[in-house]
């Protein structure tokens, strides 16, 4: 069957141009890269991957997206069990392109207002671009008001299903929303030090876990997701809890997550912790909990304090009276001195807080 496409035109010699031609790109790759912008691109898939994994993407998929008041390019990746969303502006997408097209995928058609173009790699290396007359037209982008979550809406994932969060076709069940939210959030904030996991293996404990959630987010994020190495141990002194977890990772094939029953004060480790997480963990657990990861001189402690009691019946200052009178007054001025001694505890043991 002869090829719709025809063989471009635009250099003469386009045909068997080997990838590192040109500073990494052959003269009509250039010409093809650069005539996408905003105003001309239409969607592109790159499709026909060199080398099949588990971890392997699938395909990628790009499409123009309204965020805000700008336009840019969004780029779908397709792993067997998830998607992931990556926007890029227009003066980036040619880098973009350059990394996955060639040296990932060996198959790109990009659908412009100009022409309709294919992109084919031979298992040499060589590449061949073939046009035709365009065959789609450029519709008004629609703006993407879905939030972008790093576990994103609509795309099942595994955990989030199990735990009864979302639906088998990635819904977000609806009483479960504000926990979507939050696991998504927590991610967000984990996201920003990722510097602190780029080492061969990191070990990370998760104290006080309960039902996990976020124990079960940090680990899918961490492992299916950025594909790196941890071994990561949840505490807590319910049995019922930790088994429950422990069946949980089991039927997900999380070989890296543990749970262990025990109290944090008595947890011992016989390598030291990289990072220390602490969710929620009532009035001196939370104490505990630095302490161990000072001790450990963990790179990151992530602690979000409960209720803090210790100091409320301590506190009795003729000075203060008015910040004392109430306990409701008193309970947030307990907090709020509480958790200044903490901050000032991790700064004298050398940490940023």
């Amino acid at each position: 069957m002869k090829n719709s496409y025809e063989a471009a035109t635009l250099y003469e010699d386009i045909k068997n141009r080997t990838i590192s031609d040109c500073d990494g790109r052959g003269p009509i790759l250039k010409t093809l890269y650069d005539q996408i912008s905003e105003t001309t691109f239409i969607y592109a898939v790159l499709s026909h991957v060199k080398n099949k994994g588990e971890q392997t993407v699938r395909k990628i998929d790009i499409r123009p997206v309204a965020i805000g008041e700008e336009i840019m390019a969004q780029a779908s990746l397709y792993y067997e069990k998830k998607v992931q969303h990556e926007n890029l502006s227009f003066s980036a997408l040619a880098e973009f392109l350059e990394k996955w097209l060639g040296p990932y995928f060996r198959q790109g058609v990009f659908y412009t207002t100009e022409n309709d173009y294919q992109v084919l790699y031979s298992k040499k290396g060589k590449y061949t671009v073939l046009k035709k007359a365009p065959t789609r037209v450029l519709e008004t982008v629609a703006h993407n008001r879905t939030k972008q979550y790093i576990i994103p809406e609509g795309e099942p994932c595994d955990f989030m299903i199990h735990l009864g969060v979302m639906h088998e076709d990635g819904r977000v069940v609806k009483k479960y929303y504000d926990k979507f939210r939050q696991l998504n959030r927590y991610l967000e904030f984990i996201s920003d030090h990722l510097d602190l996991f780029r080492r061969e293996r990191v070990r990370v404990v998760d104290f006080g876990c309960g039902k996990a959630y976020l124990t079960f987010a940090l680990y899918y994020y961490l492992v299916e997701q950025l594909g790196l190495e941890v071994d990561m141990i949840g505490l807590d002194l319910k049995e019922d809890v930790i088994e429950f977890c422990n069946r949980t990772a089991e039927a997900l094939n999380y070989k890296d997550l543990h749970f262990m029953k025990g109290s944090i004060e008595r947890f011992e480790s016989e390598a030291p912790i990289d990072v220390v997480v602490s969710l929620h963990a009532c009035d001196t657990a939370t104490d505990e909990a630095i302490a161990k990861a000072v001790g450990w001189g963990a790179k990151l402690i992530f602690a979000v304090p409960c209720c803090q009691h210790e100091l409320f019946s301590q506190l009795n200052n003729s000075a203060m009276a008015p910040l004392l009178a109430h306990g409701v007054v008193k309970d947030k001025l307990t907090a709020l001195v509480t958790d200044t001694l903490r901050q000032l505890a991790l700064e004298a043991a050398g940490y940023d807080v």
